[in-house]
């Protein structure tokens, strides 16, 4: 089934998303990759704040290439998913309404991703300046000092993703 929805969005929204769906996502997104990750969970380990609030965000595993003249951001494909494995359940557990990337997810994700009525979405690995071109906006919110894996505030409109894992756990690498 088809589907436009607007991010954020909340865990009621998430629950109407099945595996197999394509879903155009429309609003803001953020990225984070394997730094930006390990920063986030030093932080939490520090009793510190997330640079962003990801009650009901998503996060794009995504480091983008240089923007070309004109354009908000460069080449911006999906980076494999489970190298964020390990500090997915967590943030999942704070209110990540979900995670965008490519590839497999492990059990202690897919256990945190039905716990929290919560979902993964998968983006067209290779696609990268076709998805670019659905990002209107990037900017850079934290973790400036990583380059290509700070955290970024994206606007998106009619970005296509793939349900993979749904709140329920069925998995879409399972059917095949």
């Amino acid at each position: 089934m088809e589907k436009h929805i607007k991010v954020p969005f909340d865990k009621n929204t998430a629950m109407t998303l099945k595996a197999g769906d394509y879903v155009y996502l429309t609003g803001t997104i953020y990225t984070a990759r394997d730094a930006a990750h390990k920063r986030m969970d030093d932080a939490l380990n520090k009793g510190d704040k997330l640079p962003f609030d990801i009650s009901d965000n998503i996060i794009y595993y995504m480091g983008p290439s240089p923007a070309r003249e004109g354009r908000p951001i460069g080449s911006a494909g999906p980076t494999t998913a489970t190298r964020m494995d390990k500090y997915a359940p967590r943030l999942l557990d704070l209110g990540l309404a979900g995670m965008i990337g490519k590839g497999k997810r492990n059990l202690k994700v897919k256990e945190a991703i039905v716990r929290n009525n919560a979902v993964y979405f998968a983006a067209v690995g290779g696609a990268g300046a076709l998805l670019s071109q659905r990002i209107r906006k990037s900017e850079v919110i934290a973790y400036d000092d990583l380059g290509t894996e700070a955290i970024r505030k994206l606007e998106i409109e009619d970005f296509p993703v793939i349900v993979v894992i749904d709140s329920e756990g069925n998995d879409l690498y399972e059917f095949i």
